[in-house]
């Protein structure tokens, strides 16, 4: 592939995730793949020609996404996947290996929420000295939804869906795939599988995150507390204003200085994760399942 071509995607799943990934497809897609939705072009992924396309958006319930991962980059097609990703240390190794001549890309919005980057860049500044402490906490509502999904209800709950966003971020800032963290609380307020858990790693920093689908106005904060002072992340930008915060210590002791940078626009994260994925596939090759395994051994 050149830089002056349009990569030809097909979307495997029609679900919410499908249904986004679609409007936001800058060139449209050659097809939709799903075995219920009426108005799919195919029902399974082996039945689209190859010569069709290029590269795949899976966005399938867990357990088929290992075997079509595998169909797809053993016939040299890019792929990202919705997360998480829950395999075990063969399939990893599969996926690692066929990722030398295709792209496998799991998808992690978040990386690209402005104040996540913001964040990331200010704890490798250096300006926060030696970093004490990390907490995040990550909440929707969507509860009554999850509970009414037989598909959605089981296994481990918020864990997947929003700890799993918890737990790369912290990979994001910190870049220690060594920490292991357990389970403080897990609760079933109101499902099958868990709705409210927090999670903690000891080190440094000590890092607590919380989750739940509990939370009826949806938010997301971070506080992170270092020597020097702290930064904080109020709310993302699809739930916005978000704003990001830094202070700076009074010693022996007092108020700090601070300054905050606020903004209010439409989450841009979905547009910039998308070509992001597309660059990786004008290289060609590279995976970043190795994140997938680390997180996977932490839920």
């Amino acid at each position: 592939m050149t830089q002056s071509s349009k990569l030809r995607v097909v979307i495997v799943g029609f679900g919410i995730q499908g249904k986004k990934r679609f409007k936001l497809l800058p060139d449209g897609c050659q097809a939709i793949v799903d075995p219920i939705f009426p108005e799919a072009h195919y029902q399974s992924i082996e039945s689209v020609p190859l010569e069709d396309y290029d590269a795949a958006l899976v966005c399938v319930p867990d357990q088929e996404k290992f075997r079509i991962l595998k169909y797809l980059l053993v016939n040299k097609k890019h792929v990202l996947v919705e997360k998480p990703i829950i395999f075990n240390q063969q399939e990893v190794s599969d996926i690692k290996n066929l990722s030398n001549s295709a792209v496998c890309y799991t998808a992690y919005n978040h990386r690209f929420e402005p104040h996540f980057i913001r964040m990331k860049d200010y704890i490798k500044s250096g300006e926060l000295g030696k970093i004490y402490t990390c907490r995040m906490f990550y909440g929707n509502g969507t509860a009554r939804d999850v509970r009414n999904s037989p598909w959605r209800d089981k296994d481990l709950g918020v864990i997947q869906d929003l700890g799993s966003h918890l737990l790369d971020t912290f990979l994001f800032w910190f870049d220690d795939s060594q920490r292991v963290f357990k389970k403080i609380a897990t609760n079933n307020f109101e499902n099958k599988a868990p709705d409210h858990v927090v999670i903690h790693s000891e080190g440094t920093p000590y890092a607590q995150l919380e989750m739940t689908l509990l939370s009826w106005r949806n938010h997301f904060t971070c506080d992170i507390y270092g020597e020097n002072g702290s930064a904080h992340i109020d709310s993302l930008c699809k739930w916005g204003p978000s704003t990001f915060t830094t202070r700076k210590r009074i010693l022996p002791s007092g108020r700090p200085s601070e300054d905050s940078v606020t903004l209010t626009q439409l989450d841009p994260t979905w547009e910039l994760e998308y070509q992001h994925f597309v660059n990786l596939c004008f290289q060609g090759h590279g995976t970043n399942i190795d994140n997938d395994a680390w997180i996977s051994r932490n839920f």
